[in-house]
């Protein structure tokens, strides 16, 4: 037994040895730094676009690395400066704050220098065309040693709403598909409406694709078609749907970008709540969207939910 012990002794030791040198500390992170200090002003510097400030900041050799592409270079020093150039130049409102529950690490790696991880959002109103740009940036900056000058930016971001800026730029006109008055898609939601109107539940569901997501102004969460279902029979429990009336005409939208299908129409419901026999009047505008089978596959629905309170 005695010897027994020892073996087992002897094999925990081992093991604890061997654990433990799976594990070798290569530096410190920190949530408070000079380093962090510094990214901070640099990033005031550039929301005021203060030039002069955002170029004591950077290193003379500085450079701006694209991190989404594999070495790829956006440029040096004169590149960081003329895009803070462009932002004071074509925008309103910038600012480059940490994003929401989020906030910078410092990290003293022993043997690759000081790097402070920085998540921010870019925000700003291009000026020209009014387009809104907030999107979220990760930003790594190497730092010299003593932590007062930006050695290496790299950078990853969604480059998809400066695409939107350049869509819109030099007020050039661009068509985006038809509009039609007429169209199948366009009966689709006469249907799937005038045959809930009269009470036939499976007949005007069979329009919809099971799949369907559903939004509604008065709530914040999308709900799906089983949902839906769930709220109208809630619905007819306390009021009568007596009848729905079109207002103007509906349209029937097909967009060349992203290839969506929309039918936006305009009605009034005729209700009457059950509990004290109130008529109501309530005006609702409907946005139902479509695949290529013509079953509805998104409706969002506007109107005053207070009129039914």
């Amino acid at each position: 037994k005695i010897i027994m012990k020892k073996i087992t002794f002897i094999l925990i030791a081992l093991i604890t040895f061997s654990v433990s040198a799976q594990k070798k500390k290569n530096g410190i992170i920190y949530e408070k730094h000079p380093g962090i200090d510094l990214i901070d002003s640099f990033h005031k510097a550039i929301s005021d676009g203060d030039l002069d400030k955002a170029a004591s900041i950077l290193h003379d050799d500085v450079s701006w690395l694209d991190g989404n592409t594999k070495n790829k270079e956006f440029g040096k020093k004169n590149n960081v400066l003329n895009n803070i150039k462009w932002f004071k130049n074509y925008f309103d409102y910038v600012s480059f704050k940490n994003s929401e529950g989020a906030y910078p690490d410092m990290l003293e790696y022993k043997n690759d220098g000081n790097w402070v991880q920085s998540w921010f959002h870019v925000y700003g109103v291009h000026k020209p065309t009014g387009v809104e740009l907030d999107h979220p940036v990760l930003r790594i900056y190497k730092l010299n040693d003593d932590s007062t000058k930006i050695i290496t930016i790299v950078e990853y971001s969604n480059k998809l709403e400066f695409r939107r800026i350049s869509n819109s730029r030099n007020n050039v006109d661009r068509e985006n598909g038809k509009i039609y008055i007429n169209h199948k898609n366009i009966n689709t939601v006469r249907k799937t409406l005038y045959s809930f109107l009269n009470g036939d539940y499976e007949k005007s569901y069979s329009y919809w694709h099971e799949n369907a997501v559903i939004d509604d102004i008065n709530s914040s969460e999308s709900i799906s078609l089983e949902d839906g279902r769930k709220n109208n029979e809630e619905f007819l429990m306390n009021f009568t749907l007596d009848a729905i009336e079109q207002v103007g005409y509906p349209d029937y939208l097909e967009y060349d970008l992203n290839e969506s299908k929309d039918v936006l129409s305009w009605w009034k419901f005729r209700i009457t709540r059950k509990s004290d026999g109130k008529k109501i009047t309530m005006p609702i505008h409907y946005i139902h969207g479509f695949n290529n089978d013509g079953k509805i596959i998104n409706a969002t629905a506007y109107y005053n939910g207070s009129l039914l309170k």
